[in-house]
């Protein structure tokens, strides 16, 4: 049994150092453990700080295209947007989707939302219950919403990280990610749902990816921690995408339909 493909990657683009290494580093790492497809999935571009820039997106794909030429894998161009409102915006517009080969998201601190009552009432309000570990009710039903307006407005592939920072009722976005067909990440940095909230996914017949969350060329492919709770939950390896297979993502779906 091994993993196929890491799907969530960030390199020198997530600005200020957040990512830490080239195109070619994390393809390059990727390469030599054995996966197959890796995708570069730096953040999106309402993260204040640490965002791709728009006016970056072709020296991305360059830098894809060149890796590619150096080491027979596949290369996958993705955002990781940001959810940025309580409706479910997200920081991705059409004209972004044709450069897109892959499309996750996650909820994220620092990010600009689309008003100032979302900022305070979406993105600060869940930064502060995070920091106090006390999300109300109403709280995470609002942030429930935001996750199924989203995952039913875009054509999102991977929700990352579910459950970090900004609380769900996860039974009710997984009904949604399995009527949407959109993947639960289990992210190898960091699990936001419990042993419990895992099953709920798998149960209610969810697909799920483990990726890395790799911030640094040597992470690319660590993905312990999702695979760790696919072991010890006994998920079958059929319920996960890229473990002894390779998933086809709705953009590719939708040019074979």
């Amino acid at each position: 049994m091994a993993l196929l493909a890491d799907y969530h990657t960030h390199t020198k683009y997530s600005r200020h150092h957040h990512g830490k290494g080239s195109i070619e580093d994390n393809v390059r790492v990727a390469y030599e453990r054995g996966l197959r497809q890796v995708a570069i999935t730096d953040h999106g571009f309402n993260q204040k700080l640490y965002g791709v820039r728009r006016a970056d997106i072709d020296n991305v794909k360059k830098d894809i295209e060149e890796a590619k030429d150096h080491y027979p894998i596949d290369v996958l161009l993705g955002v990781e947007a940001n959810l940025i409102s309580s409706r479910g915006d997200i920081d991705i517009v059409d004209e972004d989707i044709n450069n897109l080969d892959i499309l996750l998201c996650g909820f994220h601190r620092l990010v600009k939302s689309t008003s100032r009552k979302e900022q305070f009432g979406f993105v600060l309000k869940n930064v502060f219950c995070s920091i106090f570990h006390h999300t109300s009710k109403k709280q995470i039903e609002k942030n429930t919403n935001a996750y199924i307006n989203a995952m039913r407005k875009y054509d999102i592939d991977i929700i990352t990280h579910l459950n970090h920072v900004c609380k769900v009722d996860v039974e009710k976005v997984a009904r949604v990610a399995k009527e949407t067909n959109t993947l639960i990440e289990l992210n190898g940095k960091r699990l936001g749902m419990s042993d419990e909230e895992i099953l709920t996914c798998y149960n209610l017949g969810c697909k799920f990816v483990i990726d890395s969350d790799a911030h640094s060329p040597d992470r690319v492919g660590d993905c312990h921690k999702g695979l760790s709770a696919i072991l010890r939950l006994r998920i079958p390896e059929s319920a996960v995408v890229n473990y002894n297979q390779l998933p086809t993502f709705k953009k590719e779906k939708a040019k074979k339909a």
